[in-house]
């Protein structure tokens, strides 16, 4: 079909063998073919010089939108196969949007704008989930993920706990807090069943600090433990960038007492199998992203 535009163009067999690096001959041959294949003709061959046929001059400009059509597919095959088009679904925890999270949403929109992204908030255990039933393609969950996954787990960038209390809290005045000191003290945790992996390592610290505080309180969110710790209900062990969810009526001091083993912080997941070149770019952009921030 190209050769007949180009010739539909020239309407000269030299001059459009010259355009499309041919011997006029080929060309020749390649138009009577596509004539016969078509059962018209196209152009209309006289001493006097080449033109197009009426019905010639009906197709030809079908054939030149069917062929910028054909590149656009083209090209849309191999911008997809390199992950600049697309979709791309990102899960994440609610933490993350304060540290790690803004920041590769920007820095991939910016390199990729052409790829559509979707969104979801959920708890590390049920972003695992979506990981593993294909309904996310990459997900920003807490770590260390203590659940069995299959999910490939890229550590990001470090997160550690720090003790929420309310301004009125016989502790606000204070800079630093040794976790051995809240034997006594309520506290309220992160949901044993929601979000087992934060539960854990909470308890963990507790049995490495050598207490055993009253549990009065369970959730699931961090905006839900720090609007709990504000109403006076106890104290809470929240990651430090919850600073972006603290109102007025809470303070965050920095812990001692966490053994450097229970390190916390936020991780990228992905299935260690994906096939969706977005998620492949999104990984090599987050582990340049933390890769800088370290």
């Amino acid at each position: 079909m190209k050769q007949a535009l180009v010739l539909s163009e020239t309407l000269n067999f030299h001059r459009a063998a010259e355009r499309l690096h041919m011997a006029q001959p080929p060309l020749s041959t390649a138009i009577r073919k596509l004539e016969e294949e078509l059962g018209v003709t196209l152009f209309d061959r006289q001493p006097s010089g080449l033109s197009l046929t009426s019905v010639g001059e009906l197709v030809l400009p079908l054939m030149r939108s069917t062929l910028l059509f054909a590149d656009e597919i083209r090209r849309a095959a191999r911008e997809g196969e390199r992950g600049e088009q697309g979709t791309l679904r990102v899960g994440f925890v609610g933490s993350s949007v304060y540290s790690v999270m803004p920041q590769l949403i920007r820095a991939f929109r910016l390199r990729y704008p052409h790829v559509e992204l979707t969104i979801e908030e959920s708890t590390t255990a049920d972003l695992l989930r979506a990981l593993e039933d294909h309904s996310l393609d990459v997900a920003l969950v807490r770590y260390p993920v203590l659940a069995q996954t299959r999910a490939q787990i890229t550590f990001l960038r470090a997160d550690p706990l720090v003790l929420a209390v309310s301004t009125d809290s016989a502790l606000a005045d204070r800079t630093t807090v040794d976790l051995s000191e809240l034997g006594n003290t309520p506290f309220i945790v992160y949901s044993e069943s929601r979000v087992p992996a934060m539960h854990a390592m909470t308890m963990s610290a507790f049995h490495q600090a050598g207490i055993r505080p009253p549990i009065v309180q369970e959730a699931v969110q961090v905006q839900t433990l720090l609007a709990l710790v504000e109403s006076g209900l106890g104290v809470a062990l929240v990651p430090a960038t919850a600073a972006g969810y603290a109102g007025g009526g809470t303070r965050l001091i920095a812990l001692t007492g966490i053994p450097e083993k229970l390190s916390f912080g936020l991780a990228l997941a992905t299935m260690r199998d994906t096939s969706v070149p977005t998620a492949r770019n999104f990984v090599a952009l987050a582990e340049a992203v933390a890769q800088s921030a370290a």
